[in-house]
């Protein structure tokens, strides 16, 4: 039946065609096309339930049977119901096209209107909009031409998935260059089915009620499509839930769900009203949340969120990880199961201690991923990523407790006969099976890996290590103040400076050499005061200066002068006798104070020199362990046998990060060496030849 269904695929784009005869742009096709496509699929819908309700009761008496037909709450529409008059009806005749079309959409039940933007008066979402883009349309001209061409597409003998199908083809075909379809991932129909056979695989037809979930549904071809494939295959009755923040593909979803039964499609956005579904958790969650796409318009209300759903914030740029913590907050506790397609980046973006990195931790803290699975290249609509899918369970046999496998499903593709956008490849059902197989035996393959959720953790460990020089002394910083036997301050070497010698020029009327003691020198067109001199060039110019300027040096009380080595990175102390002690590596802070002017004293600038050890602070990344008592002595054994200089430890961060190319890496194999030697002949051969051509 899909392939039937898409032979209105050339139809479609017929009227493509008239949008870009009346000149508008091809990024704005969508608004023009889903209007109209979920007219057809209301109309469709209102005259297959109606086919079937005159099946069982018919219709002499019409009016009884219009009473009972609005009691299935399915939506009405007195032209196609009572008078049996279509869209098709209504473009055999282009002299009353206007007054019938316009008749025609105010015949629908006010829902219906609601979500079609029928009443241009409505000052609420428009949603589609069909009334706003047919008056655009008419302006252009085009009007009747546009409805009669979409007229001419039955969409009555097919399913919800046969029709989404088609959709898809519209929303994807411009879902490049549309400005609304930023970071929106369409579903296709065989990931789709991958979703529906993972779920089903931890399904038992027990006849118990099953909820399914998707907080970012879209028009709905991923939740409806999931609930379909088990209705396929158990007797067990469902109910669906839906969010979508988009209008367009709410309405779609709106009106795709009065058709279905226990089903609950509601509008908003899922991060921020969190008023839908408040009171509900559910067995099944499936969702394609964007990805790529920030949350900056909403960040005040993120970050005071009070639901308790968000353990922590990704980084703003990316809202996948805000969606996953929102699905996982509404799985049931008790056996909830949730598959979420995200692109690559969600699985090592972040370092320990990031948003990301303490998700990651969280989700594993709790033992909730079970499976993660890399889908092809090609196999989206508008972006040709690796992407993944996400398998959560909270409620994971014994056997498979805190363990994950990790599943390859990269190679297995066929590849389309035509793309679709950016679509080159699907799974077909074998592809499927073998990754679903791989995820029920849970056992190591060529294309899966099983792990201990623990080899995805490492710590990094901050230090802070001194440098040394090349005898491997460093400065030494002995004056501390101590607190009831506590260190509470560790104070550098204070030089109480005679002078500083400078051999640039610092405009200071060509000052050679600068007393701390006694007024500075300075332009007071430039600097009424002293401290505007300060504040304004000197203060500015001390923090600048370069202790490893080999033209710097301090000269304390007693005449001794320190300096940098730069070869030998040490501080050199020379006394009045010109004797050398290297003092070990370290740092000479130059640093100032400004005291304000007093009755009995003048403000003054004092200027001193300190001696610091030269510390900086570094990270390793150390294999993690679980048990405390072990985890310690990784990181001792590891700094023990890879750092030689002296460090303190300050904290340890645990991170949690996947990384699929390491796991199932395979190493480019090289050419056997005589066959590389035949080439390079033969590659000769070529070359003589063509040498002899140019000759002629």
């Amino acid at each position: 039946m899909i392939i039937n269904i898409l032979k209105y695929e050339s139809d479609v784009w017929k009227t493509a065609d008239l949008l870009i005869g009346a000149g508008i742009k091809q990024s704005d096709f969508p608004k023009f096309m889903m209007p109209f496509f979920a007219l057809l699929m209301v109309e469709s819908r209102l005259i297959r339930e109606a086919d079937k309700l005159a099946v069982e009761m018919g219709k002499d008496d019409m009016d009884d049977f219009i009473e009972v037909f609005k009691l299935e709450g399915l939506g009405y529409n007195d032209y196609v119901i009572r008078k049996g008059i279509t869209l098709k009806d209504i473009a055999k005749n282009d002299k009353s096209f206007d007054a019938d079309f316009d008749a025609y959409l105010k015949a629908f039940d006010s829902e219906t209107k609601f979500l079609l933007g029928v009443d241009k008066g409505n000052e609420e979402e428009k949603f589609l909009d069909i009334s706003g883009t047919a008056g655009l349309l008419k302006k252009k001209r085009i009007l009747f031409d546009t409805v009669k061409a979409w007229s001419e597409i039955d969409l009555t003998p097919f399913n919800n998935s046969e029709i989404t199908t088609l959709e898809e083809h519209i929303k994807r075909k411009w879902a490049d260059i549309s400005a609304e379809t930023a970071g929106e991932q369409y579903t296709p129909d065989d990931i789709i089915a991958l979703i529906s056979e993972l779920i089903t695989s931890k399904i038992e037809d027990n006849g118990q009620f099953l909820t399914i979930y998707d907080p970012t549904c879209g028009g709905g071809n991923l939740l409806f499509g999931v609930e379909d494939k088990i209705q396929e295959n158990f007797s067990r009755p469902t109910a669906t839930y839906g969010q979508e923040w988009n209008d367009t593909l709410y309405a779609l979803a709106k009106i795709e769900s009065r058709f279905r039964k226990d089903t609950s499609i509601e509008y908003g956005n899922t991060l921020t009203d969190t008023g839908k579904f408040y009171d509900k958790s559910f067995n099944i969650a499936v969702a394609n949340p964007p990805y790529g796409v920030d949350w900056k318009g909403y960040q005040k209300e993120i970050t005071n969120d009070q639901t308790g759903r968000f353990m922590a914030l990704p980084s703003i740029s990316d809202g996948q990880f805000l969606f996953t913590q929102h699905i996982l907050s509404k799985l049931n506790d008790d056996n909830g199961f949730a598959v979420v397609v995200h692109n690559g980046s969600t699985l090592f973006s972040g370092d320990a201690g990031s948003g990301e990195s303490n998700i990651r931790k969280y989700f594993f803290d709790n033992d909730w991923v079970e499976a993660i699975i890399q889908m092809p290249t090609d196999e989206f609509f508008n972006t040709g990523i690796y992407t993944y899918l996400w398998v959560f369970n909270k409620n994971k046999p014994a056997e498979r407790q805190d363990k994950v496998i990790l599943i390859n499903g990269s190679d297995f593709w066929e590849g389309l006969k035509k793309s679709k956008g950016k679509k080159r490849r699907q799974m077909n059902a074998e592809n499927r099976k073998t990754i679903v197989d791989a995820f029920i035996n849970f056992e190591d393959t060529e294309y899966a890996k099983v792990f201990d959720k623990w080899e995805f953790y490492y710590n990094k460990q901050a230090i802070l290590l001194t440098n040394v020089d090349f005898e491997g002394k460093s400065i030494e910083m002995p004056d501390k103040i101590s607190r009831n036997g506590d260190v509470v301050e560790e104070k550098a070497i204070k030089l109480d400076l005679k002078s500083l010698a400078i051999l640039d020029t610092l405009n200071l009327q060509n000052a050679k050499s600068i007393n701390p003691r006694k007024e500075w020198k300075y332009d007071k067109e430039e600097y009424p005061t002293l401290e505007d001199f300060y504040n304004g060039y000197f203060k500015s110019f001390v923090a600048s200066f370069d202790y490893t300027d080999d033209a710097f040096i301090a000269i304390d009380e007693d005449g001794n002068a320190y300096t940098w080595d730069k070869k030998r990175e040490t501080i050199v102390a020379t006394g009045k006798n010109q004797q050398k002690e290297y003092l070990g590596n370290g740092k000479i802070l130059i640093k100032s104070k400004y005291t304000k002017a007093t009755k009995t004293k003048d403000a003054k600038i004092t200027v001193w020199a300190e001696l610091v050890k030269d510390t900086q602070k570094d990270y390793e990344i150390i294999p993690f362990s679980p048990n405390e008592t072990e985890n310690r002595k990784n990181i001792e054994a590891f700094m023990a046998k890879y750092v030689t200089k002296p460090f303190e430890y300050l904290e340890n961060t645990v991170g949690v990060e996947l990384n699929f190319n390491k796991v199932f890496y395979k190493p480019e194999e090289l050419q056997d060496l005589d066959e590389l030697r035949a080439n390079l002949m033969a590659l000769e051969v070529e070359l003589e030849n063509l040498e002899k051509e140019l000759e002629v």
